[in-house]
Parts: structure tokens; C-alpha cells; sequence
């Protein structure tokens, strides 16, 4: 499925996400040289619907198309297909953001390619760029606890996510070579983003070696995903309709990133017997009973939790999950040291 390439064929940076598809066969793994070595590493477009990375990326190499470029860069861009059709991915294939560990998938099998092919040679940091449906800040995640982690994450942004569920993402593997983070730049349709994402890949490449000193307490504000929200299979879901399995109140996506009381509303069940909701924590153990509980029909939530990645979109919340539960952390003192905040 993967195809490599030493240069940007012409013409391909005046394409939008959802034409990349007249250029390209699939997948592709762009390796252009810079003035430093190894390489940054950038994905985009592992989801189909999230076109933010792949617009930075061809704005910062269309202005510098003329100049040498300050570092080195490979460039995978994921699942054109998808983003023909603007979706996250399509029914007959694999999420492209939980293909990064062994399976037997033909996109799995070309995730290990990119993967090899990388850790070969070798490569400065990994950056994945993201968009999310619902509203959300702009934050950076991390799936390990490590100073040079958390100032490539830092340099996004101080809302910092740690997080090591769930397995397959691609930080999540190329955190094994080099520093790795993802970044969520909001919603699709927000200009915002794609100019977070330029300025931030642009300061990635001017790097000249990430920082080893402990990063100080107050420049991030760091949280832990603690468990993933799943529907069950087979739930009707939607909103202002009371007859469906699960009715999510209206305005749900309001509710990330704040600290929700016991006994938030998050919406009610047609059958009052047991959760819809298959919630698990690191440990893959099922905890929907530790963080929601029915009040008759109605759907609250037990204690004190912050959700993220909540959204409207009933297809996101079918293919991927209803939201992450967060709690927050201190910065560590030490590397790799997980510390609860007091």
C-alpha cells in the first residue's frame, strides 16, 4: 500500500486534502532532505476528516519551496481515500490511528513499513497532527512521561494530555525512536488551527536539539486519560429523541475540558436495567459502574471527572468512542515518575 517518494511531485501542494487522491495512489512517505539530520517526522491525515495537518504542512513547504529547509523532514500522509470523502475512515478499512502494532490488516502491514523504514533511519522527533469534532482546545498529548516529551509538547501548547490507551496509535509506537507527541488543533472549519499548525511545525524544524532540563511546573497543565467511554454495540444513539437506547443531552460537547460535578446529566437511557456504556481504564478493565450510574432514566455521572474528545457526531462516536476521562496531574519531578495531583 505505501508508496516512497524523495520529492513533492508539482502541483500537489495546490491540492486540498480531498483531492490528493488525483495524485496520489495511497499512502506516502515524502522524505526531503534540510540543512540538519535526522529528521523530523511528521503524520497527516491519518484520519480522512481531519485535513489541518495536511494544509500546514503544504503551506510551510509552498513558502519555502525555494530554500533549503532548516531540518530534514519525512512526511507520511495517511488515508487519502477517507479524506475523498471527508470521513475519518472507510467502512472496509482500518482506523489508521490504531494500526501502529503488529496485526495482519493490509493497513496494519503498511504501518509496519512506515514504521521500519523510520526506524532505520533514525529521526529527530515524531509530530502527528490532528483535528477533533467536538469543542476541545488546542492540546498536545504525550504518552510518556518524559522531560524531552513534554517541551516538544510545551512548544504547542501548556494543555498537555498523557495518555497510553489506546493501543496502535502512532505516538504511541514511534515514542520507542524518538520524542513523540500528537497535537489537536480543533474543529476542521476553524482557520485557527491550521495557523497553530504551521507556526508549531515551523518552530519544530528551526530545532536545533530539544531541551534536557526538567521543564518548569507552570509553563504546562498536564492531565492523565485515566479511561475510554464506548457505546455498546448495537445502541441507538442521538439526541432529542427519547425513544432511542441512549439520548445524549444537546449540548454535550460543551462539557469537555471542565470538571464536571456528581451528578452532571450526560443523558438518558430508554431502559433503566443497566448502562449502555462500556467505559475501560489502562488496565482494559471495565469501570462504567466506577464513573456513571442511573437516576431511573437518567444517565449521570458518579464523581467528579473531566471528559475530553465529547462530540455530536454520532458516526465519530460509533467508530471511535463517546469521550476519554481525564484527571489531572502534577508535573513530575523526575522522568518518568507519574505523580497524582494532591
Amino acid at each position: 500500500m505505501l508508496t516512497i517518494r524523495q520529492d513533492i511531485p508539482e502541483g500537489l501542494l495546490n491540492l486540498e486534502a480531498h483531492e490528493l487522491y488525483k495524485m496520489l495512489d495511497g499512502p506516502t512517505l515524502f522524505h526531503l532532505p534540510g540543512r540538519r539530520k535526522p529528521a523530523l517526522f511528521v503524520s497527516v491525515l491519518l484520519h480522512g476528516n481531519e485535513p489541518v495537518g495536511w494544509n500546514a504542512i503544504r503551506n510551510l513547504l509552498h513558502h519555502r519551496q525555494n530554500k533549503a529547509l532548516p531540518r530534514a523532514l519525512s512526511l507520511f500522509v495517511g488515508n487519502i481515500h477517507a479524506a475523498k470523502h471527508h470521513q475519518r475512515h472507510l467502512d472496509n478499512q482500518s482506523d489508521y490511528n490504531r494500526i501502529w502494532h503488529p496485526g495482519d490488516s493490509p493497513e496494519h502491514l503498511m504501518a509496519e513499513q512506515v514504521y521500519t523504514e523510520m526506524a532505520n533511519s533514525k529521526i529527530f522527533a515524531s509530530i502527528d497532527v490532528h483535528n477533533n469534532t467536538g469543542l476541545n482546545p488546542h492540546y498536545a498529548c504525550v504518552n510518556k512521561l518524559d522531560t524531552a516529551f513534554l517541551h516538544l509538547a510545551a512548544l504547542f501548547g501548556r494543555t498537555v494530555i498523557y495518555f497510553t490507551r489506546p493501543k496502535g496509535v502512532q505516538s504511541l509506537a514511534f515514542s520507542e525512536l524518538a520524542p513523540a507527541i500528537t497535537v489537536e488543533c480543533g474543529k476542521p472549519d476553524n482557520p485557527q488551527g491550521v495557523a497553530h499548525a504551521i507556526e508549531y511545525l515551523a518552530a519544530c524544524l528551526d530545532l536545533a536539539e530539544i531541551p534536557s532540563h526538567p521543564i518548569a511546573k507552570h509553563d504546562i497543565e498536564l492531565f492523565h486519560t485515566v479511561a475510554i467511554v464506548r457505546i455498546a454495540p448495537g445502541t441507538q444513539i442521538g439526541f432529542q429523541d427519547k425513544d432511542l437506547d441512549l439520548c445524549l443531552v444537546d449540548n454535550i460537547d460543551h462539557l469537555n475540558f471542565r470538571e464536571l460535578p456528581i451528578n452532571t446529566l450526560i443523558g438518558w437511557q430508554q431502559l433503566d436495567r443497566e448502562l449502555v456504556l462500556r467505559t475501560v481504564d489502562e488496565q482494559d478493565r471495565e469501570v462504567s459502574d466506577h464513573y456513571f450510574h442511573l437516576d431511573g432514566t437518567a444517565l449521570r455521572v458518579r464523581k467528579p471527572i473531566m471528559p475530553s474528545m465529547l462530540t455530536r457526531d454520532t458516526k465519530i462516536i460509533r467508530q471511535d468512542c463517546l469521550c476519554y476521562l481525564m484527571e489531572r496531574l502534577a508535573v513530575p519531578n523526575s522522568l518518568n515518575v507519574l505523580q497524582e495531583q494532591e
